[in-house]
Formats: C-alpha cells, structure tokens, sequence
C-alpha cells in the first residue's frame, strides 16, 4: 500500500488555485488526478484517507477540458493526404505540435483522393492515446470523395466518386479499403445511394457528417432519421441559406429530428470562413450543437506563398488559404486556441460556451463524453491551463503536462 493509504500506487497530483469549467461554469475548486484520471477527492479522503503526492498551483488561472479538433487536414508542412513513406509520421509530427494550442485529441482528415491514397494511409494511422510525444488520435476522417460535384470547394474533380449500382457498402470498401482506423465520414446526402451506406456506417461506429453538398432540407432530415449526427463546416460548400427551403442549415432548427438526437455542427471560427453575423446566427438558434474546428491545412505554422493541400497547390496570403490561381477559400491556417479566443469574441458567448464548442461538444459528437471533454470524476485529465483572454499556458495529458508556453 501507498504511503497515504490510497487503494492505488499511483500518485495523486492536485491542482490548486485554479478555476475548473465544471457543469458549464466556472468553479473555484481544486482538481484531484490519479492514474490519468480525475478522482472524487471525497473517496479519496473518506474512503482511503489519500492525500496529494504533489501539488500543482494554477495561480488562479482557467483549467478546463482539452480541445478536441474533428477535422484537421495537416500543419506545419504536413499534408494528411499527401502520400509519403512513412504517413504515421507526419500524423505523429502534427500531434506533437498542437499540443502548443491546447489540443489534445484529434481526427486527421483526408480530403477526397485517389483510392491508392486510403489503400496506403489509413491502415498506418491508427486510434492512439495521446501523451508526451503528442495528441491522441481519435481515429481519421475522410471528407470526401463521395460529396456533390457543385459543391467539391477546393476538393480535386477527378477524384469525386458516386456510389454507384452496386450498392455503396462495396463501393466505400473499394474506395477506402479497411474502415477500422476510421471515425468520421462526410458525403452528400443527395447522392444515389447515400442512405444504405449512412445506415451502414452508424451501424459499424463511425460518424457520418453531411457537407460538400447540394441537399435541400428534406435529404438532410432523412439522413439524420438514418443517423448521420453533424454538418461539416456549416455554410461552406452547401446550398445558401433560402427561406422556402434552408437546405441543410435547416437542420438547425428542424422539428424532424429524432427526440434522443442532437445534431451537432462544425463551425470555422477563424474570421474568414463565417461572417460573425452568422456565427452568431447559428451558435443563438442552436447553441448546443456547435462544435469548432480548425480545418486546417498543411500551411499552417508556414510562411505565406505556395504550398500543397492533397492533391491541390495552394496560395497563402495572410491568413487566408485559396486554391492557387483562384479565390476558393482551402482550409484554413487557424489553431484550435485563436478559433475558441475568436468564437467568443465574434459570437459574444460565456467563457463556458467557448470552451466547451471545443471540448465537450466534439466529443458527445464522437460518443466519448464519459471519457473526454469534460472534468467530470473518471474522465480523462487531458487539461488546458489558460488565463483570462484563453491564451494558452499549458497544456496536459492524462494529468502529465506535455507543454507549457
């Protein structure tokens, strides 16, 4: 037995002095870790009479739930779709990185590629915890190749597929190969043949997301009665908004969605994407469902000039990403902390409501709320430590920081 009666060996570390987000508030509270997970500091001194093997002062700064990111095309000169030797490495590469903003679990994301592309990368990247060498992979998202020819935004023509005669099941496997590194799909609804391959995508775990489409509100209600559960990106790469049928921002506000359903909504709070105004449209009629993303793309973390996205060259200007030669907005260059500091600056949301679109949001999207995205006792100590404009000064992973400013 441990020298403080604890039923575990391991240490406890608590951190004082700190504001926890807990219960959508922040609360002056301490917070117990112990095996890379919270504890109940209750049984821990009634049930063990446990104390802290080491403390840890916050100096009254924010700890909250690490930033969770769905949808991130690569950075630092990474391109998740790019081919090379060894594409676990680059994942690894990136995952070390943004742990500097704060983010501690992710779904790399492949955009639409030729299926030599799938057939290579997705049985190298594989689900992994996060740690010192860097985020947790929650496993990959594919964007794509099965989205609307209309609305393939910076997505490659010639690799845009249908699902065909055959039946989509055969022509995902034939596309994608092997589904078991896989945590998210985005397709157009509208697509022949999208409703047998929703089904069967929910049935197996995997997220499936509407985007990269022309769906009008009705396609976009019978895909989420057969599961589908988030928009990618909302109002980029759909039908605009219309009165007589808001297509899939519909979703939104629909009373056609299944009573235990949420649908949850990606948003790119980078200033660029989304016009404030209609962030604060969609975070006011739906506050509940919006999940940040960064969408960001390889030139990330670069210099402005020419870098490739898959199978796309693209132009950086400031922080703005465009297709090169074009003015198609590619992804973005922004990271997970400047989204969450500007979502809530642009949208005027609670310091709470900011966190948590970041957080808790993404991983109820994911099923792993018991797990993470919350500081409930159990859960998982991946923490960021901020002060009170959100600037990042540490960041930890299961109760061990992985890096400090």
């Amino acid at each position: 037995m441990p020298s403080n009666k604890s039923v575990s060996d391991a240490p406890i570390t608590q951190f004082i002095n700190c504001r926890i987000l807990k219960d959508h508030k922040l609360q002056r509270e301490d917070l117990w870790v112990r095996d890379g997970r919270i504890v109940d500091p209750e049984k821990l001194f009634f049930d063990e009479q446990g104390y802290a093997d080491r403390q840890l002062d916050c100096e009254g700064a924010i700890l909250a739930p690490g930033f969770i990111d769905v949808q991130i095309n690569g950075g630092y000169g990474v391109d998740f779709s790019q081919l090379s030797e060894d594409p676990s490495a680059g994942v690894a590469f990136v995952a070390k990185k943004i742990l500097e903003h704060g983010v501690t679990s992710f779904c790399p994301t492949l955009v639409t590629s030729p299926p030599s592309v799938y057939h290579k990368v997705l049985p190298e990247v594989k689900v992994q915890n996060g740690g010192v060498h860097g985020a947790g992979v929650l496993g990959v998202h594919l964007e794509g190749p099965f989205i609307s020819l209309e609305k393939k935004g910076a997505h490659p023509e010639q690799f845009l597929r249908t699902f065909g005669e055959s039946g989509g099941l055969d022509r995902l496997q034939e596309v994608y190969g092997a589904l078991d590194n896989v945590s998210m799909v985005t397709l157009a609804p509208e697509l022949a043949g999208s409703q047998s391959v929703v089904e069967e995508l929910c049935h197996r775990g995997v997220t499936v997301s509407l985007g990269h489409s022309v769906a009008n509100l009705s396609q976009a209600e019978e895909a989420v009665q057969q599961g589908a559960s988030f928009i990618t990106h909302l109002f980029n790469a759909m039908l605009p908004f219309h009165h007589r049928d808001p297509g899939i921002v519909g979703l939104l506000t629909s009373d056609r969605i299944p009573a235990d359903r949420l649908v949850f909504y990606g948003m790119i709070a980078d200033g660029i994407h989304t016009n404030p105004a209609a962030l604060r449209i969609a975070h006011r009629a739906h506050p509940a469902g919006l999940v940040l993303v960064t969408d960001a793309i390889m030139a990330m973390g670069l210099p402005p000039g020419r870098h490739t996205l898959g199978q796309q060259v693209i132009e950086i200007q400031g922080l703005h990403a465009y297709v090169a030669g074009t003015t198609t907005l590619s992804g973005s260059i922004a990271t997970m902390d400047m989204c969450v500091r500007h979502f809530k600056e642009a949208s005027g949301c609670s310091v709470p409501e900011a966190l948590e679109a970041a957080s808790l949001h993404p991983a109820q999207l994911l099923g792993i709320s018991h797990q993470k995205g919350s500081l409930q006792y159990g859960s998982d100590a991946d923490l960021v430590l901020m002060d009170d404009q959100l600037v990042l000064e540490a960041t930890f992973i299961s109760g061990v920081e992985v890096w400090r400013k």
